[in-house]
């Protein structure tokens, strides 16, 4: 494996700024992955590195070598695409090996049988290389488009949401396997996903995008701790942060400059409403409650705006009470979205 770096990549479309400036070194066997919502730049980032598109400006390196002009054969990757893409007419054994089998690194019959026979078994799909393609689960499929980028055993991995068009089930299943082989194989990957449950439990680092921009790096811990931007708050968390405008609670001390305060639903404290609530507190009516099983999400009206929480099954609380709210922990950010640091 090796590292890939970018140097302040830039790439336009027309009239669109698709990256603008990116930096970003992914460690030789480091798990990275990119989070942001559809158009902020993933995807085109991927495609940089993998050469399918040429920068307007910066550079990049693989393994310590420019690679910024070329070809996409020469830079030593396997992509993994968002579909299967897989050769319908060959075997499942025929497609693992279809990629050995190339002008570029040919290998020799016994050396492939090998290859694809090990990461057959390293995907748990050993038992299916006679099958046609075509007979294969959702799940199976997306296992063979992995196994055939695996089997090559490049410099890096550029994948491309390949669990997004699976059911929750399967994707659940697959982070756990991708990140057992990635382990395993000690592999340099750069994973893209719109989905933070996909980045949290699967990298090592996480980069936010936001159009186009890197806008955030860090552990995926840092990242839902420390948020640089209402933008990174509002990627990581389920529930969504609450990001309450800094008039409804004017007494909670804050820093100059505070336009909204951000609360992760995890550290609001919740009781019931009584004469003497604190001034720093919030108090609303609860107008729903979700029963999730293990805990509820409770949706709480305060003035105009809607505040969600998490309580026990257990907490007492009811349609209608009328709770008091206080804030532990609040994230504070200035008018441009900005985090603003005690």
């Amino acid at each position: 494996m090796a590292s890939v770096e970018f140097d302040r990549i830039s790439k336009r479309f027309k009239d669109v700024e698709a990256v603008a400036d990116l930096s970003l070194t992914i460690a030789d066997g480091e798990f990275v992955v990119l989070l942001g919502p559809t158009g902020a730049g993933k995807t085109t980032t991927l495609r940089l590195a993998a050469g399918l598109e040429r920068a307007d400006a910066g550079s990049i390196r693989i393994g310590g070598v420019d690679r910024t002009s070329a070809d996409p054969a020469l830079r030593d990757v396997a992509f993994v695409f968002q579909q299967y893409s897989l050769y319908p007419h060959l075997s499942v054994y025929d497609n693992l090996a279809f990629p050995l089998r190339s002008p570029l690194c040919r290998m020799a019959e016994d050396a492939i049988r090998a290859r694809v026979t090990e990461i057959a078994r390293l995907l748990g799909i050993d038992d299916k290389l006679q099958n046609p393609a075509t007979r294969l689960s959702g799940g199976q499929m997306q296992r063979v488009a992995i196994g055939r980028a695996l089997v090559r055993r490049p410099s890096a991995y550029l994948m491309d949401e390949p669990l997004s068009s699976l059911d929750a089930k399967l994707r659940a299943d697959l982070r756990l396997e991708l990140v057992r082989i990635q382990q395993e194989l000690g592999a340099t990957i750069l994973y893209v996903t719109h989905d933070q449950i996909e980045a949290m439990t699967m990298a090592d680092r996480i980069g936010v995008m936001e159009a186009g921009r890197l806008v955030q790096v860090g552990t995926p811990r840092d990242i839902y701790e420390n948020p640089s931007t209402t933008h990174v708050a509002t990627r990581l968390g389920h529930p969504v942060v609450n990001l309450i405008p800094r008039g409804l609670i004017p007494d909670l001390p804050a820093p100059p400059r505070t336009v909204l305060i951000g609360a992760r639903t995890e550290h609001l404290r919740l009781s019931k409403a009584g004469g003497s609530a604190q001034a720093s507190n919030l108090v609303g009516a609860l107008s729903w409650i979700e029963h999730l099983g293990d805990q509820n999400h409770l949706h709480l009206k305060v003035g105009d705006m809607e505040l969600v929480t998490l309580a026990e099954p257990e907490s007492g609380l009811s349609v209608g009470d009328r709770v008091s709210v206080e804030l532990a922990r609040p994230l504070f950010f200035d008018d441009a979205g900005q985090r603003i640091t005690i």
